[in-house]
C-alpha cells in the first residue's frame, strides 16, 4: 500500500527514457532558461502534467547536464507541493528527485494519502531502484499513520 507511494511511480519519470516518451505538459505563469547554470526555472502556479501523474507547485527547477532536457541532474519542486495520482496524493513543501541515486525526497509537514490510510512524516525518501520507502521525522516529532481496515 503505501510501499506503492504515489511517489515511486511519478515525480519524475522525468529523468527516466520513459519520461522523454511520454507527452509532458508542463504550465506557469514565467519560466526561464538560465543556459550557464543549466537551469529550466518555472514559476507561478506551476502544473506539470504526465500521463501517470500530476505535480502542482510554485516553483520547479530542473538542472540539465550538456546533454540538454534528455540529461536531466535533479529535480526540485519548492512551496505547497502536491503529487497526484489517480491512486494516491502526497503533500509537502519540497519534493527533490535526483536521477543519478534514483532518490526521490518530499520533505517538510509530509502527508500522504490512498485508500488504504493516511501517513504524516517529516521526509519521505522513496528510492525508486529498490522501491523502499522511508518515512521520518526531525526536531523530536513522530511519524504518525491512520491505517483502514479492509
Amino acid at each position: 500500500m503505501m510501499p506503492r507511494l504515489l511517489l515511486a511511480m511519478s515525480l519524475l519519470l522525468l529523468a527516466s527514457p520513459a519520461w522523454a516518451q511520454q507527452k509532458v505538459e508542463i504550465t506557469a505563469d514565467k519560466f526561464t532558461i538560465e543556459e550557464t547554470r543549466r537551469e529550466a526555472v518555472f514559476e507561478g502556479n506551476v502544473v506539470v502534467k504526465h500521463p501517470t501523474v500530476t505535480v502542482w507547485a510554485p516553483h520547479v527547477v530542473a538542472i540539465y547536464g550538456e546533454g540538454g532536457t534528455n540529461d536531466i541532474k535533479s529535480f526540485e519542486a519548492t512551496g505547497d507541493v502536491k503529487l497526484e495520482t489517480k491512486d494516491q496524493t502526497a503533500t509537502g513543501q519540497r519534493a527533490v528527485f535526483t536521477p543519478s541515486d534514483q532518490l526521490l525526497r518530499l520533505t517538510g509537514n509530509v502527508v500522504v494519502v490512498n485508500s488504504g490510510g493516511t501517513v504524516n512524516s517529516s521526509e519521505l525518501v522513496v528510492n525508486l531502484e529498490t522501491n523502499v520507502s522511508t518515512f521520518s521525522s526531525t526536531g523530536g516529532g513522530r511519524v504518525t499513520g491512520v491505517f483502514n481496515s479492509q
